[in-house]
């Protein structure tokens, strides 16, 4: 059995393709409900198809792409009943999540957090949507990292990729973004003091606000037609 056994090698082409089309859904350059076309991908990202085609595989395991029969891969959506079983386990591991990073984060790890408020703050300052969505992914690495504990960073890291589809696309209605600054600034002070219980609470709040506007979205008649593919992303990559 042993001699049949071969090494696995690292294969970085594969990675960095998984990682590009990652960030092209999360960022919002490829939009739910989005037909991917595999010749275009592939001249894109300079990839031959088997490296284009695992990657996508990996990222279907991660609910961001759906295969659809006789239609291919397009970029996933979220239903409203999605919505509200990510939020509702979004809540108590983001809680969690806080409160463990106010008990154990480094001084390295706050100031990371620190780091990452500030750029989120100018982001919003200056109404630049890339560097909002690159800020709060710094947060919540600085956050997962801080909370010590890499199940519920795992978990909660796939998480919030997927509500990501919701955030890229309209970032959760500009609207919220200062009431959101306010509430990430205050879940930073709690953990910056090291106060758990006011870091978990105000962190389960910041979710359920974010749940709201979420939901405000998917509801949206606009937001039901900006997602069909058929409609309105027939023959774009």
């Amino acid at each position: 059995m042993t001699a049949d056994l071969k090494i696995i090698r690292f294969d970085p082409l594969r990675i960095q393709t998984e990682n590009q089309l990652r960030s092209a859904i999360t960022s919002g350059v490829l939009l739910p409900g989005q037909k991917l076309i595999e010749r275009d991908l592939c001249e894109k990202l300079g990839v031959s198809r088997p490296s284009l085609r695992e990657a996508l595989r990996r990222l279907e395991a991660e609910k961001l792409i759906v295969n659809i029969p006789h239609r291919g891969p397009m970029v996933a959506t979220v239903t409203v009943e999605e919505a509200h079983e990510l939020y509702a386990v979004r809540k108590l591991l983001e809680g969690h999540a806080a409160a463990e990073c106010a008990r154990h984060a480094s001084t390295e790890q706050i100031s990371q957090l620190k780091q990452a408020v500030d750029e989120l703050s100018l982001g919003i300052s200056h109404q630049s949507h890339p560097d909002i969505l690159k800020a709060k992914q710094h947060f919540y690495a600085a956050l997962l990292d801080g909370c010590g504990n890499t199940l519920v960073a795992e978990i909660l890291g796939g998480l919030l990729s997927r509500i990501s589809l919701l955030r890229s696309t309209s970032l959760l209605l500009d609207s919220r973004l200062p009431a959101s600054l306010r509430e990430i600034k205050a879940i930073f002070n709690a953990i910056n003091k090291h106060d758990a219980v006011s870091a978990q609470r105000l962190a389960e709040t910041h979710v359920a606000h974010a749940e709201l506007a979420a939901l405000a979205i998917l509801k949206s008649p606009a937001e039901e037609a900006h997602i069909q593919p058929d409609k309105t992303h027939r023959r774009k990559p």
